[in-house]
């Protein structure tokens, strides 16, 4: 099968890796320093959906894996359909349960999906106003894509406004700010469940965890995600079946009701608050970093599965695991989540592999035979083990080998799962 992935981070590299394992032909667009090693790289932006469709045709694929969620949100699923292209991946129109969080929040709502308390605000001054009222931790969340940069969990009443005025004034993230959401803050585990979908069908795969906050002991900024592990033990068989049946099923039925069938796979954040799920958002792809530990766990076909669930064939579809766990972490630019160096040698990738690893990369560009860094999260060292706690050990070792000038990471990514105190 002739597999064309659109994206160029770690997920998409995972991806790619676990397709070309598979057998597949894999290209990439526009890809990165590790999907050249595994693929066939193409330069094509993930958004130039014109493009994109263009370099399908013209490879002649059986299928396009979307990657990221902007170009999902731009259309390029319903572009690729009109081509008679099959593709995994929702609509414009279902891509909305990540492009507006109020969609999202204003859905949960209608279909009585667990969720915190919330309001919208389209005005700065009465959102700070409200949130001085309120006098307790809140949730601030730009509406539109933020590259998982939007969300900030404020400590108290001066931070939310800080967060609200950053956003709403001073456009950090531009039109995705023209509206907030402000949540009642959840406290609790937070998990990962994604679920390939086709209409009202659903077929669960693995839960995951990630680590959204920059620094060890959930402290800083949030991120995109510093660090994953899969399984996560907080969501046993009475967890995941509150899962499906409060939130998978009401979610797909309502978007299937309103003739915006979801298509392709539907990624939950979720709280587990006093051992019951309440939901904190919507995302319309493969997490990142969850997708490289569910990749390196896969068992099976992955391009078949995936063409499966464009086709709307999930009877067909049955995700196994090979490795009991993996955890990956992964390794950020200096001055990450803000504004960050790029070009800086990256040495050790090949010593981390020998190890027994998989590095997959992100942020990064070959500099003639150099690798270097080009973006803020750089690589994500993934490692599978026999369960948690060897996993980490074969990741960390990893990690120690590979170096590059400002180079930053977690040191306690599975810290709840293994039954450790996080380092502060």
């Amino acid at each position: 099968m002739k597999v064309l992935v659109v994206g160029s981070g770690g997920r998409e590299h995972a991806l790619a890796w676990r397709l070309g394992r598979d057998g597949a032909e894999v290209h990439v667009a526009p890809g990165n320093g590790g999907t050249a090693a595994v693929a066939t790289n193409h330069e094509v932006a993930a958004t130039d959906v014109a493009g994109q469709v263009g370099l399908a045709r013209e490879l002649g694929v059986d299928l396009v894996v979307v990657g990221p969620e902007a170009p999902l949100v731009e259309g390029l699923v319903d572009a690729l359909a009109e081509a008679g292209i099959p593709a995994f991946g929702p609509s414009r129109e279902a891509a909305r349960l990540e492009g507006s969080k109020v969609f999202a929040k204003e859905l949960m709502a209608e279909a009585g999906v667990p969720t915190a308390g919330f309001r919208i605000f389209d005005d700065a001054d009465a959102a700070e106003a409200w949130c001085r009222e309120a006098k307790r931790p809140l949730v601030v969340k730009a509406d539109g894509l933020a590259a998982g940069k939007g969300v900030v969990v404020a400590k108290d009443t001066a931070e939310a406004c800080a967060a609200i005025d950053r956003i709403m004034r001073e456009r950090a993230f531009g039109e995705a700010g023209d509206r907030v959401l402000v949540e009642e803050t959840l406290v609790g585990p937070e998990v990962s469940y994604h679920v390939l979908c086709s209409g009202e069908a659903y077929v669960p795969l693995a839960a995951a965890q990630d680590h959204k906050r920059l620094g060890d002991g959930d402290q800083g900024p949030n991120t995109g995600g510093m660090g994953a592990y899969s399984p996560p033990p907080m969501v046993d068989a009475a967890v995941e079946e509150a899962i499906q049946r409060q939130v998978v099923e009401p979610t797909l039925k309502t978007m299937a009701a309103r003739g915006t069938p979801f298509r392709g796979v539907l990624f939950i954040g979720l709280m587990i608050v006093d051992g019951a799920p309440q939901v904190l958002e919507y995302n319309v792809r493969f997490g990142d970093p969850e997708c490289e530990c569910l990749m390196a766990r896969w068992g099976g076909d992955l391009a078949e599965t995936l063409l499966a669930a464009a086709r709307g064939e999930l009877d067909s579809v049955r995700p196994t695991w090979d490795a009991p766990a993996a955890l990956c972490v992964v390794l950020a630019s200096e001055g990450y989540p803000g504004s960050y160096p790029k070009g800086r040698a990256i040495t050790g990738v090949e010593r981390a592999e020998a190890l027994g690893t998989t590095v997959f990369q992100a942020g990064t560009r070959r500099d003639g035979e150099t690798l270097v860094t080009s973006g803020g999260r750089v690589l994500t060292v993934t490692a599978t083990g026999a369960d948690l706690d060897e996993a980490a050990e074969r990741a960390y070792a990893a990690v120690d080998a590979i170096a590059f000038e400002g180079s930053q990471h977690r040191r306690d990514i599975g810290w709840q799962a293994r039954g450790q105190s996080s380092p502060r």
